[in-house]
């Protein structure tokens, strides 16, 4: 019985812990960094579906993106560790649920690294006719079966994902200093342009005819919705940093918060403008660098804006890229710890401190996936058709559990909380139901049904990566004596006791232990006055 029980218990790790240093504006980069990056990939795909009503769509899937933010600022800030939304989804639902939360997001943080390494290498070949004379067109080969393969865009792919491998080794100030300086830049002339191009360039007649006259149909209305929401990952990546930041019940909501917004204004902004300039069907020739297109169409500055816009995002995409290496690492690391996957990935560099064995597994990962993209007719389309399944089905699981937590664990302290609540009575306990939490979920869980009924290779890949890493985890859990369905017991009340008090929360804490003994006093009085047996 002993021993069975040890089998139950999680072990506490010994290894070195990832170390708190990311200030307020190193959390927000990060997350900029991620979602900021996105509209210079998503503008082309999403127009090339949504068409007419491109706007329609951003601002759709804007309103979910920012139900989702809302729903990672509450457990982000209230349960302050690397896991992100697989440790939300754990503590809520459980082991296997973490899991399934966690295979869906390691898949899209590995897509992250290589669609964003992708993309920054396209806005880099933007410069190519004017070194080499010709088109990235042009080096192409054929293999067999495959046909237009781009050995020189892929070559430059790979070689941006092992520039960031070195950097992400070397520890999270550095990598948080590259977002940092890049992200200064990138708001200054993403807003510049958005000015610019309202004053010289756009024509609200010109963008309500084509709504008028270039709607989509509802099956490609409902594609470009599910691409859309790949402009909107990233957020995970501050929660996936929680665990780096200072003073995270503070920095948390406040970057959070003006995350959300900025990036909302941003992605709406640029479709808006984007179909006020220019057709549609241009921003559709030209996927792998929309935002020079439409950089360049804006008179007066548009010579020297369309290059620049180019280097720009080669620059903001190798920082988005560089955060879904930290994303991936740090949610392994986070994994390793909870007895999802194998110890051995959780391994801690001992002089960098950095989780270097998650780093160069799922890195590596990132590089096969590039690989295999680029024997497709399209590699950023299979890049992000993979991206919208691991989002989708990972933040419907996370809405979930935010519901669930409200219930199971009301007594850890909420910096924040998702507004519109419905207070209800819950095992002698006043709970704060939360309505937008539903709305949310269901939004989701829609985008989620999107992508499988009209994404096929999300469908089958999506679908193959988790049944796959299902076997390895039955494997796992097999080998290590855990059970497979059933959850291994730990002390959840002392691990919140502890982040609070590595992260300095000693208010926080205060009030959760006042809690604590509410809690306890509700036990006992519960215990005494139950019928005794027999009588």
């Amino acid at each position: 019985m002993a021993a069975e029980t040890d089998k139950l218990t999680r072990v506490q790790p010994t290894q070195p812990e990832l170390r708190r240093e990311v200030p307020i504006w190193g959390s927000f980069m990060w997350g900029f960094a991620d979602v900021g990056a996105n509209t210079f990939v998503a503008l082309g795909l999403v127009m090339a579906y949504a068409q007419g009503a491109s706007g329609l769509v951003f601002a759709l899937a804007g309103f979910v993106y920012i139900l989702i933010g809302l729903a990672y600022t509450e457990l982000a800030s209230a349960f302050p560790l690397s896991g992100g939304g697989p440790y939300f989804t754990m503590r809520g639902l459980g082991d296997f649920w973490g899991f399934v939360s966690g295979s869906a997001l390691v898949l899209d943080y590995t897509i992250d690294i290589a669609l964003f390494a992708t993309v920054s290498a396209g806005y880099l070949n933007f410069f190519l006719p004017s070194l080499l004379g010709t088109q990235i067109e042009h080096y192409t080969f054929s293999l067999g079966p495959f046909h237009g393969i781009n050995w020189l865009w892929c070559g430059e792919s790979l070689a941006l994902i092992l520039i960031l491998v070195w950097v992400n080794i070397r520890g999270v100030r550095e990598s948080s200093f590259v977002n940092e300086i890049i992200g200064i830049i990138v708001i200054a002339s993403e807003s510049s342009l958005v000015i610019f191009g309202l004053l010289f360039a756009w024509k609200p007649e010109f963008l309500l005819m084509q709504w008028k006259t270039q709607f989509p149909t509802l099956e490609n209305f409902l594609y470009g919705a599910s691409l859309c929401i790949i402009s909107f990952v990233g957020l995970e990546s501050i929660s996936q940093a929680a665990q780096e930041t200072k003073r995270p019940a503070t920095v948390i909501p406040r970057t959070s918060i003006a995350l959300i917004f900025s990036v909302f204004l941003f992605a709406v902004a640029f479709s808006t403008l984007g179909m006020g300039v220019l057709p549609w069907q241009v921003f559709a020739e030209n996927i792998d660098s929309p935002m020079s297109v439409l950089a360049a169409a804006i008179p007066i500055i548009g010579a020297i804006a369309g290059p620049f816009i180019a280097g720009l995002g080669a620059l903001v995409l190798f920082i988005s890229s560089n955060t879904g290496v930290m994303g991936a690492s740090r949610l392994s690391y986070s994994l390793s710890q909870y007895g999802l996957i194998s110890p051995w990935f959780g391994q801690v560099h001992g002089k960098f401190r950095t989780p270097i064995r998650a780093i160069l597994v799922f890195s590596g990962i990132a590089v096969m996936e590039t690989i295999l993209s680029f024997l497709t007719p399209s590699a950023m389309d299979t890049l992000a058709n993979m991206y919208a399944f691991g989002a989708s089905l990972g933040y419907t699981m996370v809405f979930i559990a935010l519901i669930k937590l409200r219930f199971s664990d009301p007594y850890s302290p909420r910096p924040y909380l998702m507004p519109l609540n419905l207070k209800i009575s819950h095992k002698h306990n006043v709970i704060r139901f939360p309505l937008l939490g539903v709305i949310g979920m269901l939004a989701i869980a829609s985008i989620f049904a999107i992508v499988i009924w009209t994404h096929e290779i999300g469908r089958i890949a999506g679908i193959s990566w988790i049944f796959l890493t299902f076997l390895y985890y039955a494997w796992f859990r097999r080998k290590s004596g855990y059970p497979l369905m059933k959850s291994l017991k730990r002390d959840w009340e002392k691990e919140q006791i502890e982040v609070l008090t590595s992260a300095e929360e000693y208010d926080l804490l205060e009030q959760y232990k006042v809690a604590l003994g509410q809690k306890a006093k509700q036990e006992r009085v519960q215990k005494s006055t139950k019928p005794t047996k027999g009588w």
